[in-house]
């Protein structure tokens, strides 16, 4: 197991997915987001099943950065509740992960 994530979350509209990942490159909480779609989406909202159009956006993080990233994405999320899903990287190439860690900014622990 790695300390890499692939962070997941779906938007209808492609300028969403954008400005995600936008916002989470920028800020440095991403190396690299990727967008993907259109994809359909079947799922059950509020007793109904429901059909969208939406489109994916994958994240590539660590571990520790979760929470500014889950918290990220839900404060530019049009959805009440967004799918915000962290799949762990078991493992990868050690030059990506080289340059990913290079990319992102890990808090650093003021008490060392």
């Amino acid at each position: 197991m790695t300390d890499y994530l692939q962070v997941i979350t779906t938007t209808e509209k492609t300028e969403d997915a954008e400005a995600i990942a936008r916002q989470l490159v920028e800020r440095r909480l991403a190396a690299c987001v990727q967008i993907v779609g259109p994809i359909t989406s079947v799922y059950r909202w509020q007793g109904e099943v429901e059909t969208a159009r939406e489109w994916q956006v994958i994240a590539k993080t660590r571990r520790e950065l979760f929470s500014a990233v889950e918290q990220a994405i839900a404060e530019a999320h049009p959805y009440d509740v967004p799918e915000i899903l962290a799949v762990p990287v078991t493992d990868g190439s050690e030059a990506y992960l080289k340059w990913l860690d290079g990319e992102v900014e890990v808090p650093h622990d003021s008490g060392s």
